[in-house]
């Protein structure tokens, strides 16, 4: 963890290493403001623009991915490797999602484009989600379908 904060000119503080041992494995995605109220107690010099600036040069550097699933909220992927992410709309969870791109069409070159990166965020209603409310239940106020 020290080695991969000095080859991003990152100083190795305890705060930095905090963030990236609450990374490493990670599958919640969490934002630079979850990370920040989650190590908070342990680290009260730790500041908001310290986990941010880790996080972008984290991102830069490719060692993880930013997600922009949700409106006005950056997520962290600690897995830089290309995958989709699906979003539930009913308890707001991030879910990696393996999906070989020409299997939904994408080509790795289009006319005379080289597609070197693609994103794909896919929306609906979580397993978990959908067991909870057969029959037409709702969860925080959302009814995901009618009884018939």
């Amino acid at each position: 963890m020290i080695s991969k904060l000095k080859k991003l000119g990152l100083k190795a503080t305890p705060q930095r290493l905090a963030i990236l041992k609450l990374l490493d494995g990670n599958k919640l995605h969490p934002s630079a403001e979850d990370i920040y109220k989650r190590l908070k107690p342990d680290f009260p010099s730790l500041s908001l623009a310290t986990v941010y600036n880790t996080l972008e040069a984290l991102a830069k550097a490719g060692e993880l991915q930013e997600v922009r699933i949700t409106a006005g909220k950056r997520h962290f992927d600690p897995d830089p490797s290309p995958h989709a992410h699906f979003y539930c709309r009913i308890c707001n969870s991030i879910y990696d999602w393996r999906i070989n791109p020409a299997d939904i069409g994408i080509a790795s070159r289009v006319k005379d484009y080289l597609v070197e990166n693609y994103v794909l965020n896919l929306y609906g209603v979580c397993p978990g989600c959908l067991k909870e409310t057969e029959g037409g239940k709702t969860i925080n106020d959302k009814t995901l379908f009618e009884k018939e």
